[in-house]
């Protein structure tokens, strides 16, 4: 199947901001000149051709309370791809990868706030389970800017900067107080977003809430950081993006509050991150790059080298993608695993 020229505009306003009404298919329409069942066709299609992965709310991990953070692992090229499979059977290992370095395998995992094994010994048991060489656990120790969306229309170059509209540690939630219509809430629109006129209003239904009560509580969710946003989430490769680097900095520790806002204000930056430093990894920024190319990719990372003024960098593709899915909160999944693995405490 085509891509059309306004399948991609399409594309950009579903990665965007998935507007919060009764009817939003209709809204999405009115903003291209379309349809409301021609944007609801042609989303049917994007998501056959698996340009789109899903439409759903996107959470915050740390305002959720759970504990997470990007693990490193070392292993023989030889048995790599078995210790993938191994790692990927905990339910919190959303993304995982190889990549061109010592530390060769890297994931993010999550443990929700009621886990018995905690991170660090859930780190131990997989670094343990799956013959790792070496391991480096990476929090997050500050958010400069989360958020991935793809120029499908091509009209931003990849070095386009733009204005602080992206999350970042300023919105995470600190003190906000779960009920259990939360939970409820969380559990549905977590979920791929049914297809239909009135999407909000089929899911409102399994919770025994009305639209309009739905609409509001994601608002309100939005508002105290929880909610990041309702958007698509594309399948990079599919929709063209074929290069994944990380970009890791050796920032001095006092310079990160000055030069992390410069990279964070690029469109191509996704992700911008401090983490925390060890003798054999010097490295305590991150920055994640989505583009067409390797080289689209090296000539941001040589333009944030020179509007930073940091040489001391490298850049780890993935040469593999071993996992890549959403985080699903409330699952008992969770229990199950470390219910196998309870004898490691």
């Amino acid at each position: 199947m085509d891509i059309e020229k306004i399948d991609n505009e399409l594309l950009n306003l579903l990665q965007s901001n998935f507007p919060l009404v009764e009817e939003p298919f209709l809204e999405i329409g009115s903003k291209l000149s379309i349809s409301e069942s021609d944007v609801i066709k042609r989303i049917e299609k994007l998501k056959k051709i698996n340009y789109i992965r899903q439409i759903s709310a996107i959470f915050d991990t740390r305002s959720m309370k759970y504990k997470s953070s990007l693990i490193a692992m070392s292993y023989d090229d030889s048995e790599i791809d078995s210790a993938a499979q191994i790692i990927n059977q905990h339910p919190g290992v959303t993304h995982n990868y190889k990549r061109n370095h010592f530390y060769n395998l890297w994931f993010t995992l999550a443990v929700p706030p009621d886990s018995i094994l905690g991170l660090e010994k859930t780190v131990e048991i997989l670094k343990s389970e799956s013959n790792a060489k070496s391991a480096r656990i990476l929090p997050t120790l500050k958010l400069f800017k989360i958020g991935v969306k793809l120029d499908m229309t091509g009209k931003d170059d990849i070095s386009t900067v733009e204005e602080k509209k992206f999350y970042g540690e300023s919105d995470i939630s600190k003190d906000y107080v779960f009920q259990d219509i939360d939970t409820d809430i969380i559990k549905e629109v977590q979920e791929d977003f049914p297809l239909t006129s009135k999407p909000f209003t089929e899911i409102a239904n399994k919770i025994g809430l009305d639209c309009n009560e739905l609409i509001s509580h994601l608002k309100g969710l939005k508002s105290h950081g929880i909610m990041r946003r309702v958007a698509a989430i594309l399948h990079h490769r599919k929709a063209g993006f074929r290069a994944n680097a990380m970009g890791v900095w050796d920032v001095p520790i006092d310079q990160i509050e000055q030069i992390a806002p410069k990279m964070a204000a690029f469109k191509s930056v996704s992700h911008c991150y401090r983490r925390p430093t060890y003798p054999d990894w010097p490295y305590s920024l991150f920055t994640m790059i989505h583009g067409r190319s390797a080289k689209d990719c090296n000539d941001l990372l040589k333009k944030l080298s020179d509007i930073s003024g940091i040489t001391k960098y490298d850049a780890l593709y993935s040469s593999k993608e071993y996992k890549k899915t959403r985080l699903k909160y409330f699952s008992k999944e969770y229990l199950d695993w470390e219910t196998k693995y309870k004898k490691a405490i």
